[in-house]
């Protein structure tokens, strides 16, 4: 079969030695005869990769023991009400940065616990640009952000200085390139962009940071509880968590500073290509196009359908925009290889050339 090209959102591409070491452990696990999906979560095969996986994440990030990491469920959308529910009392007050669609989301779970200050918004102009020149008040609980809008197709280059505890949702960029952990409270992430398979979300939590509410919470809302039960306060995302794991291997074998760069490489390309092109444009602020989601249209929409079906026939994936804003979207996580970015700019090429001569 020949190759496909996978721009997928999400659940997204994966690099193939994760691939192929979930299929060797399916059929046999760590040389147990048991496949992975039906070991036990408490045999010492299995604790090896939760443990494993953990230390991987703090070695990436270059954090010490003074940070907890653990894998839950729910994706980030039940992050959206566990951060509100463990850090900000009824009468407190966090402040969120809103920069899209799961940035809102986030801010209308946060009321149900306590105050929410928006302090900044790009909802003006339909989620085009990462807001900027803002103030975070320093007697609010925590400040909230979102590094990269996998919908709208903006990324935060560059995060603030917060007097107070930041918290960020980094779902969609998160070892994508070398940032300071440590600036951050909390930050977490959906697996199924550039980590793992949909299943288990990434929880890293600075020491300190909980305790601090009245509130009573639920046992499995608690982060306390899953940081105690070392990620197994119940059976956790077992075959998810073993992917990423192989994943975080593979991210640490080439480093977030190449990582960095083969981001960046790929995202010039593609960008390069729709400023270039006659068909083509791109639907946000330039200093703010994300190296991950990169978001375009065509300029006569009534060809859209005629390039998806090129892109169909050129054996280009998931390319098709998210239906809350239409359009284009490749994704180019961290697994996609620029070849994979070369043929979608190829076809781009192809399909203005095709039009021209019609015209």
């Amino acid at each position: 079969m020949s190759k496909i090209h996978n721009f997928s959102a999400g659940p997204a591409i994966l690099p193939q030695s994760a691939i192929d070491a979930s299929i060797e452990a399916l059929k046999n696990f760590s040389n147990t005869g048991l496949s992975l999906i039906e070991i036990s979560h408490r045999s010492k095969e299995y604790e090896a990769v939760l443990r494993e996986a953990c230390e991987l994440v703090k070695e990436i990030l270059n954090l010490g023991n003074d940070y907890d990491v653990v894998f839950l469920q729910g994706g980030a959308s039940l992050q959206f009400d566990m951060v509100p529910m463990n850090l900000l009392n009824e009468n407190g007050t966090a402040c969120y940065i809103n920069s899209g669609v799961w940035a809102s989301k986030a801010i209308k779970e946060a009321k149900y616990f306590g105050n929410v200050n928006v302090v900044a918004s790009s909802e003006d102009k339909n989620f085009s640009y990462i807001p900027k020149d803002y103030t975070i008040p320093a007697d609010a609980n925590y400040f909230h952000c979102t590094s990269n809008n996998t919908i709208y197709g903006t990324e935060m280059f560059e995060f603030p200085h917060s007097p107070i505890p930041m918290i960020c949702d980094m779902s969609s960029d998160i070892f994508s390139r070398p940032f300071d952990a440590g600036k951050f409270s909390l930050i977490y992430a959906g697996a199924q962009k550039n980590m793992g398979p949909a299943g288990t979300t990434l929880v890293i939590i600075k020491k300190g940071l909980l305790g601090k509410v009245t509130r009573k919470i639920p046992s499995m809302l608690e982060y306390k509880n899953h940081i105690e039960g070392e990620s197994m306060y119940n059976t956790p995302s077992v075959f998810a968590i073993f992917v990423c794991m192989h994943t975080l291997r593979w991210i640490k074998s080439i480093g977030l500073e190449a990582m960095e760069a083969r981001n960046i490489e790929k995202s010039n390309l593609l960008y390069s290509e729709i400023d270039r092109n006659s068909i083509f444009e791109g639907t946000v602020a330039i200093e703010d196009r994300s190296r991950m989601n990169v978001n375009f249209v065509l300029k006569n929409k009534e060809f859209e359908d005629d390039f998806l079906k090129l892109c169909k026939q050129r054996n280009l994936n998931g390319l098709k925009g998210h239906r809350l804003v239409g359009g284009l979207r490749a994704s180019l996580y961290n697994a996609l290889e620029i070849e994979s970015v070369q043929a979608l700019v190829e076809t781009m090429q192809e399909f203005e050339n095709e039009k021209n001569k019609s015209n």
